[in-house]
């Protein structure tokens, strides 16, 4: 019997628009042509007179099918069985017509269904069952719909049968179910988001993938714009992992746009026909950096992020682990800023409407990525938050809303609008409280705070013992000895060298080059011996920058942060030194 929960989401997506519910994103034609030509070319497909069975788990508007077609026709196969479900009517019948217009000989089978639930039965899906008929190729672009979409009771009942953790997207499931119908010679090319790949909530599926799957390439088209929505694409050839199999890290492959100069770029019409390249290449005056590697996660943990890897980023991330002294988790934890979930209750630009009747006593300054500057924020342009929360006796409790009039009196005006937070009042806590609110006894310490999404790092450090907002991040220094280390951090963070580290190890960028700072990244960027003359210079630096912001162009003093970075992590040779934790 299936899981009611799986059906949910087609439900749940009627109040939420049909494309971004159902994650609707039709495939382009030459990224449809590109995974069928792939997909055959690793293939081990029967005789010629035999029948094929090609599939499409979410079919859309069929144009991969089309192009899979096409391409089997070319090779010579005539004896063509389509398969396809989708939960739109409207796109299986418009599938069924283009085929059968196009190609009147092939057989369709083409279904109303929604391949999750119907593939998620009682047993589960560990293991392959053989009620579910097995095909030669499979071809899919899955629809990307995140648990905030498609419901709590849906998410978790997709997590509980495919072994996922965290954040699940309904495309996961997909990869993962897709191995239910799949036989020992079968192959699939797959398109999807690549942000499986680096998240931390992705970590679950690229385990899965790994253990059920053999790659034969990975192909990251980054910032490519291949499709109209806000997608960053990704084509994953595979097939069934034997028990046998040694899994051979694959070939990968990324493009993305790049700002560099390159005059003697090769110009191809088309993008798709220039993957044969590895450099600059140039398409439609659009400049593009074509990259070839291999698959590489850490410690041989297929959880952790996925990257390419070539001898290049290979050897300089060797040298600047030789060059290591220790990271930033090691100075403290890097946290995300506070959620409150009734921002416009709680977080204001301006409060002076309120000083006729007494503003709160509660208030406090808040940071934002709007005042972002680095080395040290526009705090005069910070807003403020009426922050909830103390520190007694070393732990965080709410305050005693009696002890604070004013304070009281505001909130009391918005308490309908608070009260309606439901899970608040499920979680024992108190109908004013901030959701989120971190730990009360930090803000007054020296912090790094920085910004989640940027193209360049924008880190500054805050000493007026500002609330950080849910838009950035934060990490403090827990004890006093830790302080000139924070400042040492601050300056490698801002530097040009972590924008290459960053590139090299993590390589998850959003559109127009964007990064995205998150804890998972920050908390692995490497900090120098700051007992080096060079790493005293650095501090002494970053302190005159903080103290000369913003009277004073900070130019000349970062170039020459920016070069002493480099020169400490250029620094080749093992060497042993002490723990940063005893620093």
């Amino acid at each position: 019997m299936e899981s009611n929960a799986l059906h949910a989401p087609v439900g749940r997506f009627k109040t939420v628009g049909k494309k971004k519910s159902n994650g609707a994103t039709y495939t382009p034609d030459e990224l449809a042509s590109f995974v069928a030509r792939g997909l055959l070319k690793t293939a081990v497909l029967p005789q010629k007179s035999e029948s094929i069975k090609i599939f499409d788990p979410a079919a859309g508007d069929g144009q991969l099918l089309m192009a899979l077609v096409h391409e089997l026709k070319l090779a010579g196969y005539a004896n063509i069985e389509v398969h396809g479900f989708d939960i739109d009517s409207g796109a299986i019948e418009k599938t069924r017509e283009r085929i059968q217009a196009s190609h009147p000989d092939i057989k369709t089978f083409l279904f109303v269904k929604d391949f999750l639930a119907d593939l998620a039965s009682a047993e589960g899906v560990t293991e392959r069952s053989t009620q579910h008929p097995l095909f030669d190729l499979i071809i899919a672009n899955p629809p990307y719909v995140r648990t905030q979409v498609m419901g709590s009771d849906a998410a978790s009942a997709l997590a509980e049968k495919f072994g996922l953790q965290g954040r699940v997207d309904l495309y996961y499931a997909f990869l993962l179910g897709l191995s239910q119908i799949m036989h020992s010679r079968s192959k699939a090319g797959i398109i999807v988001s690549n942000r499986f790949m680096t998240t931390k909530a992705g970590g679950s599926v690229r385990k899965g993938l790994w253990n059920r799957f053999r790659f034969d390439s990975i192909w990251d088209f980054g910032d490519t714009k291949l499709f109209d929505a806000a997608v960053l694409p990704a084509v994953l050839f595979l097939g069934p992992r034997a028990a046998d199999d040694n899994k051979v890290m694959p070939p990968f492959v990324s493009v993305y746009t790049t700002n560099k100069t390159a005059a003697d770029a090769k110009e191809y019409p088309s993008l798709f026909e220039s993957l044969d390249e590895a450099g600059m290449v140039r398409v439609a005056q659009q400049l593009y950096e074509v990259k070839r590697g291999g698959l590489h996660f850490e410690d041989g943990d297929s959880g952790k992020v996925w990257r390419l890897e070539d001898s290049e980023s290979f050897d300089w991330l060797d040298t600047v682990k030789q060059s290591t002294f220790c990271t930033f988790r090691d100075i403290g934890k890097v946290r995300v800023g506070i959620k409150t979930t009734a921002d416009s209750v709680f977080i204001r630009k301006d409060w002076s409407e309120f000083k006729k009747d007494g503003l709160p006593e509660l208030l406090k300054p808040l940071v934002t990525h709007h005042i972002a500057r680095r080395y040290r924020a526009d705090i005069q342009k910070a807003g403020k938050v009426l922050y909830t929360h103390q520190s007694l006796d070393g732990k965080r409790s709410a305050i005693d809303l009696e002890k604070y009039p004013h304070s009281q009196r505001y909130l009391a005006k918005y308490r309908d609008q608070l009260t309606q937070r439901k899970y608040v009042i499920e979680a024992g806590r108190n109908w004013y409280e901030i959701w989120v609110p971190q730990d009360p006894a930090a803000w007054a310490k020296p912090k790094i705070v920085f910004r989640d999404i940027s193209e360049k790092p924008t880190f500054w450090m805050d000493r007026d013992g500002s609330v950080v907002n849910g838009d950035c991040y934060w990490i403090h220094a827990p004890s006093e000895a830790k302080e000139e280390l924070l400042w040492l951090a601050l300056a490698v963070a801002n530097s040009t060298f972590i924008e290459r580290f960053y590139d090299y190890k993590f390589n998850n960028k959003l559109y127009a080059g964007r990064r995205r700072f998150m804890t998972q990244y920050v908390e692995q960027f490497p900090i120098p011996n700051p007992a080096d003359p060079r790493s005293q210079e650095i501090v002494g630096l970053a302190k005159r920058i903080y103290d000369e912001t913003p009277e004073h162009d900070s130019t000349l003093l970062e170039a020459r942060i920016n070069d002493l970075v480099w020169d400490l992590f250029a620094v080749a040779g093992k060497r042993q030194v002490a723990s940063c934790i005893s620093h």
